[in-house]
């Protein structure tokens, strides 16, 4: 019983330290390194569909969504 109650604090200590990280204005967390095109599949990307200006656009999106919503949490 002991391990599951370490286990469960351990990662919820880890999953609030990743939250400070991201609000105090860290890069967000992320996908690996190429994603699907490093295993050698020939897939689009179901965000842009293959048109890396609008994962750009996207990604500028969400930027700006995070910055409103740290500046209201900080209020």
């Amino acid at each position: 019983m002991a391990t599951l109650v370490f286990t469960f604090l351990f990662m919820a200590a880890m999953v609030g330290l990743m939250a400070i990280g991201v609000l105090m204005g860290r890069k967000p967390i992320s996908g690996s390194c190429g994603g699907m095109k490093a295993l050698g599949m020939d897939v689009e990307c179901e965000i842009c569909g293959g048109n890396p200006d609008v994962c750009k656009e996207e990604n500028q999106l969400t930027r700006r969504v995070v910055a409103r919503l740290t500046r209201k949490v900080g209020k």
